[in-house]
């Protein structure tokens, strides 16, 4: 039995002698909020261009939920909504007009849903458009998203322009929606936002999937870090194997190690600590430690 909604074989899309994306291989499970990282300009957009069927791939195929996504484009898109990073609407029409001219195109709204929506995001449903701020825009492309219920929700940059209050509402609908069985392909920046809701990430670099898995299996990418006080003499670790960053203030002592902790925590132990915490890294130093720097949007 296939669990996948969206199955990526081989895809590759060139543009002269520069390869956008380059033969990317990805299924993404029915029911689950994938993250879709990377800096600028590694494909994050061009993958998802594809996936929609806008552009055509140099070679590679993407199905979603059994049909092509080239071939099949009516039947892929009635399964799924789409949320850019940069909501164009009509400037003449109310977000109220807008929300029912984009569920007749959609085919499939949740009225219901949508006026808790509404609510929900704070929305001045009566209002033109062109008097809206962008986070009000991308608050009109998020309701209708989901108001449409899809089976595959297409998140590029969700929250662009959002507060970090509204942005608390997406993460809260997005975890409803995960609940109904809804699938979630989410390409964010926003590494905290991810942190939260992802439960695998996918990260691209130069066009190419350069890592896949959940948090937790990716935590190899950086080091633990290791704090510890002492009343009296603070034990020299520098020479442990996997052992980096020593910093000394006071009667503090912070080092990452990559590896076995075993001989770090006996060295440390033996010289009789007043604290000790040990604490994995946040996805963002993940990133430091994969780019050397954050990544920015796409």
């Amino acid at each position: 039995m296939d669990h996948s909604a969206v199955k990526i074989k081989g895809l590759t899309k060139r543009y002269g002698e520069l390869a956008a994306l380059d033969n990317l291989s990805l299924d993404v499970n029915k029911g689950e909020i994938l993250g879709y990282l990377g800096p600028n300009g590694s494909g994050k957009t061009t993958t998802i261009r594809l996936m929609l069927g806008m552009i055509r791939p140099t070679s590679g195929t993407v199905s979603i939920f059994g049909h092509d996504a080239q071939t099949e484009k009516d039947i892929v898109h009635t399964s799924l909504a789409y949320v850019p990073g940069e909501a164009n609407l009509w400037p003449s029409l109310t977000g109220i007009e807008t929300l029912h001219l984009l569920a007749k195109v959609h085919g499939q709204v949740d009225l219901d849903y949508r006026r808790k929506l509404i609510k929900r995001f704070e929305l001045e449903p009566n209002r033109k458009v062109r008097t809206y701020s962008k986070g009000n825009k991308q608050k009109i492309a998020l309701i209708a998203a989901l108001a449409s219920r899809a089976e595959l929700l297409i998140l590029d940059e969700p929250t662009s322009g959002l507060d970090p209050l509204m942005e608390q509402v997406f993460r809260e609908a997005a975890v409803e929606a995960k609940s109904r069985g809804q699938t979630i392909f989410l390409s964010s920046h926003i590494l905290g936002e991810v942190e939260a809701l992802c439960d695998r990430i996918a990260v691209l670099r130069s066009g190419k999937l350069v890592e896949l898995g959940s948090l937790e299996q990716m935590r190899h990418l950086s080091s633990l870090t290791i704090e510890a006080s002492f009343k009296g003499r603070i034990p020299d670790v520098n020479h442990i194997k996997g052992v980096s960053n020593v910093e000394i203030n006071g009667n503090s002592l912070v080092c990452q190690i990559n590896g076995s902790i075993d001989e770090l925590l006996s060295v440390i132990a033996k010289a009789r600590p007043l604290t000790l915490i040990s604490r994995e890294p946040s996805l963002e130093e993940l990133f430091l430690a994969l780019y050397g720097n954050q990544p920015e949007a796409n």
